[in-house]
């Protein structure tokens, strides 16, 4: 059964809202350690999965539990009524649909692209720009709540786009998050993710700091984990993602800083906060600091390591030191 279409007005502009078929096939294009999580709770709610990576075995893994497996962006997006990449950078995003196989060779019309890569605003309008040129509709969804959250469908979406097509990707976003936040226009969603992300990179550098300092001076760190956790000092990164091994069960720490959030992706992110702050006029020094930090991390060889290992990085001070 379809949904018949409703007009709305979008700051004066007439937007048809197009009916999608209740059980619409979905384009999932990055099964990282965020993207499969998110992929799967689609499948769990019925949803029609045509899913791709450069990963095969994240793809096969995905097709043994009633996903179709493609052999590349365009494929995934044949057909497609829905397609969301979940995809490392800016490059990525831009390669995916522009590039060869890209999703812009089979790009239906009426079709919802949801973005929830974490990116530089601008291209972020720039995709949309190319996308609505083909008769298509575009937001930016960039998540937070880490690997565990993916898992349990608890995300938060950060989403950037029209009022009508905030409305029509909510109705997807439900199935993998709690929280479905609109933030504005294309590209706002993503300067809330880049905003997050930078404090979220501080504070786990401080956290890392505090606890290394902590079991330095003798301290049981679950003991200083406890008390930082019931005074001003408690954060996420104490209480929920505690850097220490062994503080917080099923935190990377407790399994070699893997299957979290890669350090190197985190030096992009804040990469890219510090690109928006120059463009901005903003001042962030703590900001620029921890940049330095997760760049001498990723150079000391912690790039692919969840980037809570800043606590075991600061322990080796010669390597921060050069």
């Amino acid at each position: 059964m379809f949904r018949s279409a409703t007009t709305t007005m979008i700051r004066g502009v007439r937007h048809l809202s197009v009916a999608r078929p209740a059980n619409d096939k979905v384009g999932f294009i990055g099964l990282g350690n965020m993207g499969a999580h998110m992929a799967r709770n689609l499948l769990k709610s019925g949803k029609t999965l045509s899913v791709f990576d450069l990963n095969q075995s994240a793809v096969d893994d995905l097709a043994s539990s009633g996903a179709t497996a493609a052999a590349s962006p365009a494929e995934a997006a044949d057909g497609a009524t829905t397609i969301i990449t979940m995809l490392p950078s800016s490059p990525h995003v831009e390669a995916v649909f522009t590039g060869e196989n890209g999703i812009f060779e089979t790009l239906g019309t009426d079709v919802l692209c949801i973005d929830s890569s974490t990116i530089d605003p601008s291209m972020s309008k720039k995709v949309c720009a190319m996308t609505e040129e083909r008769g298509c509709d575009f937001v930016d969804a960039p998540v937070s709540g880490g690997v565990g959250g993916a898992e349990a469908g608890t995300l938060t979406f950060m989403v950037g786009g029209s009022d009508a097509a905030f409305n029509d990707a909510n109705e997807i976003l439900v199935h993998m998050g709690a929280n479905i936040v609109h933030c504005g226009d294309v590209g706002t969603g993503q300067a809330a993710k880049i905003c997050n992300n930078m404090l979220l990179a501080i504070g786990m550098i401080g956290a890392s700091e505090t606890m290394n300092l902590g079991v330095k001076l003798g301290m049981d760190p679950k003991l200083l984990a406890g008390i930082l956790n019931t005074s001003t000092g408690r954060n996420w990164a104490t209480e929920i993602y505690n850097p220490c091994p062994g503080v917080v069960d099923g935190a990377p720490a407790g399994r070699g800083y893997t299957g979290g959030f890669g350090s190197a992706l985190m030096n992009k992110d804040v990469g890219l906060a510090l690109d928006a702050a120059r463009d901005a006029g903003a001042t962030i020094p703590l900001g620029t600091l921890s940049r330095e930090v997760y760049t001498a991390m990723c150079d000391a060889g912690y790039a692919e390591k969840d980037f809570s290992s800043a606590y075991e990085f600061l322990q080796e001070p010669n390597k921060w030191s050069k």
